[in-house]
């Protein structure tokens, strides 16, 4: 183990090296007599991106061994490459002199002030100016991502994957079962809990360090918001929402009850639903199963539609290395490696090392799921280049990044798309009330009540509001009756942590909110797509082979974090962010739903 202050040998001759390299600045907008304190901006800013670009390789091979091969070797090495990732970002001369700079903002030009405002919020994460405290975060990472890569899901004592509980619940119909895989799914809660109890202290320490109330707080700021204001936004959206989500809760009550052969419940009973958080509720939209047209089909064949789909509309193919160093198909059974098994992509060096982690297998849910994380990896290449600095190689917030991909899932599941790639035959009679009923129970409307409700103020509460560990589960529960309508088979205390279940409270956190605002996000590009170049419905439309959409999308990509989120988005789409295309583009669902509803009590209050 070596002291947090010092990078190993290796890493800092790479670091040096790769900053003597840089003899210009990355593109700073450079005037032709810049201003003496443009100048020393500039020539710091060279420094500290070459530097960048070299130690965020260094890490992310690093973390990319850790969670594709869990060993005690691949965890020293992670955080060995962690600490010096730290050192180097929360250096205190590199602190001082970007805030130096910014006191001189009015003097700079915007792309050079963006990249220290980047500099700042870097070393939030790990500010050397309390080398003790960074250190213990960075420890404490490493062994919740060791613990949560290696955890082995158990089932009547037998070993399962998370591949296979998904699928249980995706075809079981024995409520009796799907309680036991839905209590398996939530054991690894109890193993993660201490290690989220910890880290949690230890990330409000970091970001108090740099100023910052909280990491909630840091962690929104990258939106030009408060914590309260996120949290108000998020509010908002279901406040919006609300009186679809109520006439989709009910309709889907009664679903559930017939498909079970229960009374219809008050609030649905969490292992009723396919999916292990009841953040997404499919399989209840009986005319748009897709399941029967990927029988026969392989893994390879889903990866490679989604690349397809990309270069159809223009964009280059991946590179080569993709297919050799991504992790995206299941480890074999018998085979003793762990690996993380949420699917993510990974920008290894901020250039051409583009990978994905995944555990494809024919089915719908995969299909769907490959095309939003290439979209992840074709936001990569179209800010890869060199007008952006690799400071500024990220999403022009973090919820573009995942809007991007939800809006190429979405596309994918349209059912003239899936006519003109083959999965669907030419011939088939699309359903188009049970097209969009499938869209809204998948990653539509249930999903904002999870990400900007559930998952949102608890990690705002936790984080923002320090709750004692001690009412963790039960503010949870309270909060999912209270935003999804949704409660647990029997009751949970406190020696579980359902929230800990999923992977992004773990290593990412206080995030969701970003998956929220995708959500919202996406239609609104797809509203634009389909009424100003496709001219055709936003419910149905194909982007297939059209290279206009990709030249649209292209635009917005190719920026990354180099100008403001709403300017990017109000200049793309002539809008100012806003829920009317998601409300529009469910309005048929809803009067569908209202019929279907008539009678009954909406809601569960």
């Amino acid at each position: 183990m070596i002291n947090v202050t010092t990078p190993p040998r290796c890493i800092l001759q790479t670091v040096l090296f790769a900053a003597a390299l840089a003899l210009a600045p990355f593109a700073s907008a450079a005037d032709k007599s810049p201003s003496p304190i443009q100048e020393r901006a500039d020539r710091f800013l060279a420094l500290v991106n070459s530097s960048y670009q070299a130690l965020t390789t260094v890490s992310s091979e690093a973390q990319w061994a850790a969670a594709t091969d869990v060993t005690p070797a691949h965890d020293a090495a992670s955080e060995t490459a962690g600490k010096a990732y730290a050192a180097f970002n929360g250096n205190p001369a590199i602190i001082t002199e970007a805030k130096a700079l910014l006191a001189h903002r009015a003097e700079l030009n915007e792309l050079t002030w963006r990249q220290l405002d980047r500099v700042l919020l870097n070393a939030a994460e790990g500010p050397m100016t309390n080398p003790q405290l960074v250190a213990d975060r960075i420890a404490a990472e490493t062994r919740q991502a060791s613990t949560l890569n290696s955890f082995e899901f158990k089932l009547h004592g037998k070993v399962v994957t998370a591949n296979d509980i998904d699928n249980l619940l995706e075809s079981s119909t024995d409520l009796a079962e799907r309680r036991a895989v839905w209590e398996a799914s939530k054991e690894s809660g109890v193993a993660l809990k201490a290690g989220l109890v910890k880290l949690r202290d230890l990330r409000n320490g970091v970001a108090k360090e740099m100023g910052y109330p909280d990491y909630f707080s840091l962690q929104v700021a990258r939106y030009g918001m408060t914590a309260d204001e996120m949290i108000a936004l998020n509010d908002d959206f279901m406040r919006v929402l609300r009186p679809l989500y109520l006439q989709l809760h009910t309709w889907a009550k009664y679903k559930l009850a017939e498909k079970y052969h229960q009374p219809v419940p008050k609030l649905i009973p969490a292992h009723w639903i396919n999916n292990r958080w009841s953040q997404e509720w499919d399989g209840l939209a009986d005319g748009a199963d897709l399941t029967p047209y990927f029988k026969g089909r392989t893994a390879e064949f889903v990866i490679k539609s989604a690349e397809q789909f990309y270069t159809g509309i223009g964009f280059a193919p991946l590179p080569a290395t993709f297919w050799t160093k991504s992790d995206l198909y299941p480890v074999p059974a018998g085979d003793p490696r762990k690996k993380n098994t949420h699917a993510s992509c990974w920008h290894i060096n901020l250039a051409d090392d583009i990978r994905s982690l995944q555990s494809i297998e024919p089915n719908p849910w995969w299909f769907s799921t490959a095309h939003h994380e290439l979209g992840h990896g074709y936001y990569f290449m179209s800010y890869s280049r060199p007008d952006v600095p690799p400071l500024l190689r990220d999403g022009a917030n973090p919820g573009f990044h995942e809007g991007f991909g939800e809006l190429i899932a979405l596309a994918s599941s349209q059912a003239p798309y899936l006519k003109t790639v083959g999965i669907l035959p030419a011939d088939y009679k699309a359903d188009d009330t049970a097209f969009l009923l499938s869209n809204a129970l998948g990653g539509g409307i249930p999903f904002i009540y999870w990400s900007s409700g559930v998952m949102a103020h608890w990690e705002a509460d936790i984080y923002a509001k320090n709750l004692p560990a001690s009412e963790w589960n039960k503010r949870w529960w309270q909060y999912v009756r209270e935003f999804q309508g949704v409660e647990p088979p029997s009751a949970r205390g406190e020696e579980f942590c359902d929230a800990a279940t999923k992977t992004h409270i773990n290593d990412a956190p206080a995030y969701y909110h970003n998956y929220a605002f995708a959500q919202v996000f996406k239609y609104q590009l797809n509203d634009y797509i389909a009424r100003k170049i496709l001219h055709q419905p936003p419910q149905s439309c194909n982007y297939a082979n059209n290279k206009a959409v990709g030249d649209f999308l292209k635009s917005i990509m190719e920026k990354g974090a180099t100008e403001d989120w709403r300017k990017v988005l109000e200049e793309a789409t002539g809008e100012k962010f806003s829920t009317r295309a998601m409300l529009d583009y469910y309005a048929p669902l809803m009067k569908w739903l209202e019929e279907q509803n008539k009678g009954r009590p909406i809601g569960w209050e």
